[in-house]
Parts: structure tokens; C-alpha cells; sequence
């Protein structure tokens, strides 16, 4: 976080003391929080979506699972996606991966933006299990054996147990998850 911090700052100066554009100033900043990320996540962050969304994996990656556990100390996969969402968009649904699930619209895998939910069915035919998509068909979760994690929708386990995307969308009078 500190080094994001100032890295920020030195390419802000950088560019405001040589009078670049201000659009090859964002281009330079984003590089470089992809950069940081992808150093982070271990894999090659192309957008930065939202940076709270990845300040906040950031601060949670490595915690480990804990079932119904909602703080550093342990958190499932529904408690981890909640703490997203409640902090990104002002709001939460669902306790459980299957309840959200059926709160939201749902997407295929080809139609998912970054952001949005990927669920699974890990435990026979019911909704069981839930991320959030990252882009490049990467997705951060809470596994019950690792932990808050990054893993990739392609490794076998995964790709088989795929469900389907749920779509979040904002709606713009209340900023609060919509179906």
C-alpha cells in the first residue's frame, strides 16, 4: 500500500514537472498500479477496475478460511465477497453464496466484466460456493484450503464446477446492488 502510495506521487510530479498530457499522466499512473498489482496477485493485472476493490484484496489475501467467519482472523467465501461489496458499493446480500446466487442476474462465462460474481457448485448440484471475477478469467475467493485467494476459472477443478456469472449492476439513485 505504501509503495503504491508513493509511486503515485513520484509519477504525479513526474508528470505535472515535465507538463505531459494529462492522459499520458493517467496512462503512466494506471501502469503503474497494474504493475503493483500484478506483483500482488501473481498474475498480469491488465485494468485496474477499481482500486478499492483491489486495495481490499490486497488487505485480505492470505487470511485464511474459516466457515461463517467474517474478519481477519478467518472468513468463508460468501463473508469475503460481502465485505467487497458492502465496502465498494455501500451494500451486502445474502448470507449465503446461494442466496446470492438467486439475487442476481446471471451471466455466462464469455459475458462476465470484471467485478462481477462467479459461482460454483463444489458440493453436488446447489450453489456452494462464490468469487469475484477479476478480468482474464482470474477471480479472488475465500477457499476452504487456502485461504483468500487468486485462481484461475481455466485450472480443471474450477472450470468443471463452474456455474454461472452473476451480473452486478448499480442503480444510480440508490448506488446499491440491483437485479
Amino acid at each position: 500500500m505504501k509503495f503504491r502510495i508513493f509511486s503515485f506521487i513520484i509519477f504525479t510530479l513526474l508528470c505535472f514537472g515535465q507538463n505531459v498530457k494529462a492522459q499520458q499522466c493517467e496512462n503512466i499512473i494506471e501502469d503503474n498500479l497494474c504493475n503493483y498489482y500484478s506483483q500482488i496477485l501473481g498474475y498480469q493485472v491488465k485494468e485496474v477496475f477499481n482500486t478499492k476493490v483491489f486495495d481490499l484484496i490486497d488487505t485480505w489475501l492470505n487470511t485464511p478460511y474459516k466457515y461463517a467467519g467474517k474478519n481477519e482472523n478467518g472468513i468463508d467465501c460468501s463473508g469475503f465477497v460481502n465485505v467487497i461489496i458492502k465496502a465498494v458499493y455501500g451494500n451486502s446480500f445474502g448470507c449465503s453464496s446461494a442466496d446470492m446466487y438467486n439475487k442476481l442476474p446471471h451471466v455466462s462465462l464469455k459475458n462476465l466484466s470484471p467485478g462481477d460474481l462467479v459461482f460454483f457448485k463444489t458440493r453436488g448440484r446447489r450453489i456452494s460456493h462464490v468469487g469475484m471475477y477479476l478480468g482474464q478469467d482470474k477471480f479472488v475467493h475465500s477457499s476452504t484450503s487456502s485461504g483468500v485467494i487468486v485462481s484461475d476459472l481455466n485450472q480443471p477443478y474450477y472450470k468443471k464446477r463452474f456455474a454461472k456469472g452473476g451480473k452486478i449492476t448499480l442503480d444510480e439513485s440508490t448506488t446499491s446492488v440491483s437485479k
